[in-house]
């Protein structure tokens, strides 16, 4: 059996830790990117685009992440697409979080009066310009604390990449704990850390919601 201290421990659970924030980042930053194009494909006055739409967020939130990591890493090289483990979770996370931010993000622009669209026609707009200078800044308003209290949940689904042998926070500790064979201290700074990451951002994603609604209550 191999000794490690519990400084060493933390240590090696730290360094994991940056892929953590660095997939988080990436399935957010990219699955943002994809959101918004669904977004104006789904508020499009084009029927047969609603329905892409509609059947991209079925698909992706009607099945399990780690069913979609699977099919990604194991699916991919039998019609000869040879992926790693990395391409594999950040193609898997950015479509997941693409499905879910196109859901958040329409509820959004709902939210905003119907007759906001009609006064930016009246001036002239084209419906792209109606969009991005009259609905979205409106929207986006409403649009930032569930987009940022979102953005938990992706640091948690990383851990499931871990059963694609990307190593990451999570299977770092499987490693170590099959290394040293102390399972509980080790899960227990596991899961600290996971808790250290995701407390600030639900904490600001509170704080923006209070502040947002006591604007509007203004």
């Amino acid at each position: 059996m191999i000794e490690f201290s519990n400084w060493d421990i933390a240590y090696n659970l730290l360094l994991a830790a940056r892929w953590t924030v660095l997939l988080s980042l990436i399935a957010f930053l990219g699955g943002g990117v994809a959101g918004l194009g669904l977004l104006a494909m789904r508020v499009a006055p084009v029927p047969a685009l609603h329905r892409f739409v509609n059947a991209y967020v079925a698909l992706f939130q009607g099945t399990p992440l780690l069913m979609q990591l699977f099919l990604g890493f194991f699916g991919l090289p039998l019609i000869g697409i040879d992926v790693t483990p990395w391409s594999a979770a950040t193609v898997a996370l950015t479509l997941y979080t693409s499905a879910y931010l196109v859901d958040v993000w329409r509820g959004c622009v709902e939210a905003v009066p119907r007759g906001q669209w009609g006064a930016a026609a009246s001036l002239g707009m084209t419906w792209v310009q109606q969009l991005r200078y009259v609905i979205w800044p409106q929207a986006w308003k409403i649009a930032v604390p569930p987009t940022v209290g979102f953005l938990v949940q992706v640091v948690k689904s990383t851990a499931l990449t871990s059963i694609v042998g990307l190593t990451e926070l999570t299977k770092t500790g499987n490693i170590i704990t099959n290394a040293v064979f102390r399972p509980f201290p080790i899960y227990a700074m596991v899961a600290l850390i996971y808790f250290a990451m995701c407390f600030p951002l639900t904490w600001y994603a509170h704080g923006l919601e209070r502040r947002f609604h006591a604007a509007r209550a203004h």
